[in-house]
Parts: structure tokens; C-alpha cells; sequence
């Protein structure tokens, strides 16, 4: 069953992109303070979902897997959520790819290879910090490709997620999005603290100047590959302790979906009690 949150952020055809409210909280009406405590909480019981998924592989031969899609412009906190949210469960089961320009070596690909070889184990959580969603995004605002060849990647997008979730996976598909106000305070951040510089990107200010073309490529991303086996949720991310908060309720209700439990042993308990004892 949904939760307020996760209801809240999922896309629905006629949403756009320039209606949102990017400071807003969907689905929860506490203050920043209300929201760390229950973060504690949830995120105690990621941690413990993420456990079961493992343990049902690693014991029990479950082959179910579970893959995050963070998609959003610079400084929209992606990496934020890969450190607190994704950061509170056991990172043994956990694989995350962040994907930047493709090299020579990808190029020389089908824009999916990279993507496949990147996808997680099973009764592993897969993270992708930027994804496929690139080849629609990035792109198509840079006309890195003809029209009529990223045009055609939406469908074979919703294929391509099809055969995941048929072959065992769920998928989370998140896209955070901020204010061109806020990005610039973030990334003055960056360029203020020493301690960030490492983090910022001159480019980041080039493709600041596309940013209708970006709110534009984002809609078309949502309209064309929303889907009821592959849902866009729509994020606002200009408060952090929010997108972190819907992300973790995210994965959560993703993994209850699956029905999860510890697998029994395989082995007489009391009889490795006594010979534990006996030792």
C-alpha cells in the first residue's frame, strides 16, 4: 500500500514539469525537525528490507533485485541521497554506478551496453546516479545525435525496463528537480568551501544557460516512459531532508512489494547448538 508520500510524487499523465512546486513536501505536512525523526526510523527499516533481499539470495536463492534511476540536473542532490539514504543500508548488498560521459570504448556500443553491464546482482539494491535517461537528456539538448536517433530511444527505454522487470527486477525511477535559483546557490556553495571544489564542474554553468531546453527534454522523459511497470516519481528536491525522506519511502515500499522474509535454515538448529557447545 502506498504511502501518503510515495502517492504524492508519483507521475500522472497532464503533470508537468513546469507546474511544480519545488519547495513544497508532498504527502508530508511536518517540518525539517519531524521529518529527521521519522528518516531515523524508515531508514531502520530500509536497512533492515535491504537484509531480507540479501539474505534471500545469498540463503535462499532468490534472484530479485531492486534498481534505483536518480535523474536531475547538477547540484539536485543525487550524490546526497546515495550517502544518506542508500549509505543506511548494509553496503555489501548494495551496487552503485554513477555514469558521466560515455568513454571511447562505450561509444563504440549501443548506448544500453554501458547501462547493462552496470545493472545489480541479484538480492542486491542497484543505484544509478544518472542512467540511460542521459541518452534523452543530455543528448538530445546538445544534438550530440540526429533527432530521428534519439527519438526513437524512448521506446526502446520502455522495452528495455520491460525485460528487467520481467527477469526479476523492480525499478525506481526518481527525478529530482530544483529551482535554477536554488542550483545556483548550491553550486556557489561549492565554488565558496574549499572542501567542495573537487565537486564542481565549469561546465555545470554551460548547461545552466539550456535550462528551458532541459525542462523541455525532462517533460518528454516523463510523458514517454511513465509506465506501469517502470512509474516516474517527480521529486522536489530544493529541500533536501524531503527528497531524501520520498526516496527512502520509495524503496521501501519496493521492497515490501516484494513480499520479503529471512530464509529458513538449512540445517538441524539444536543439533549445531550441541555440537557449538560441545566445541
Amino acid at each position: 500500500m502506498s504511502s501518503p508520500i510515495t502517492s504524492a510524487v508519483r507521475f500522472r499523465p497532464g503533470d508537468t514539469v513546469a507546474g511544480l512546486d519545488l519547495t513544497a513536501t508532498p504527502g508530508f505536512e511536518g517540518s525539517k525537525t519531524d521529518a529527521a525523526e521519522v528518516q531515523a526510523t524508515r531508514s531502520a527499516r530500509l536497512a533492515e528490507l535491504q537484509e531480507m533481499l540479501y539474505a534471500g539470495w545469498k540463503a535462499g536463492g532468490d534472484h530479485r533485485n531492486v534498481l534505483l534511476v536518480l535523474q536531475g540536473m547538477d547540484a539536485s542532490g543525487k550524490g546526497g541521497i546515495v550517502k544518506h539514504v542508500v549509505g543506511a543500508v548494509n553496503p555489501m548488498g548494495v551496487r552503485y554506478t554513477a555514469f558521466g560521459k560515455p568513454t571511447e570504448e562505450e561509444l563504440a556500443h549501443h548506448y544500453l551496453w554501458r547501462i547493462r553491464r552496470a545493472l545489480p546482482p541479484a538480492g542486491h539494491i542497484g543505484v544509478f546516479d544518472r542512467s540511460h535517461y542521459e541518452d534523452v537528456l543530455v543528448v538530445r539538448v546538445n544534438n550530440l545525435v540526429p533527432q530521428e536517433v534519439w527519438e526513437k530511444r524512448y521506446d526502446e527505454i520502455n522495452a528495455f525496463e520491460r525485460e528487467l522487470v520481467d527477469g526479476g527486477t523492480t525499478l525506481v525511477k526518481v527525478a529530482l528537480f530544483i529551482s535554477a535559483e536554488e542550483q545556483k546557490k548550491q553550486l556557489l556553495e561549492r565554488l565558496d568551501d574549499p572542501t567542495k571544489h573537487w565537486k564542481y564542474n565549469p561546465g555545470d554553468v554551460d548547461e545552466r544557460l539550456k535550462w528551458p531546453a532541459y525542462q523541455q527534454a525532462y517533460q518528454a522523459v516523463l510523458d514517454r516512459t511513465s509506465t506501469d511497470y517502470a512509474p516516474w516519481h517527480v521529486v522536489p528536491a530544493n529541500r533536501r531532508w524531503y527528497s531524501r525522506l520520498a526516496v527512502t519511502e520509495l524503496l521501501i515500499e519496493a521492497l515490501e512489494g516484494l513480499d520479503l522474509s529471512y530464509p529458513p535454515a538449512d540445517f538441524d538448529i539444536e543439533a549445531e547448538r550441541r555440537r557449538l557447545l560441545d566445541s
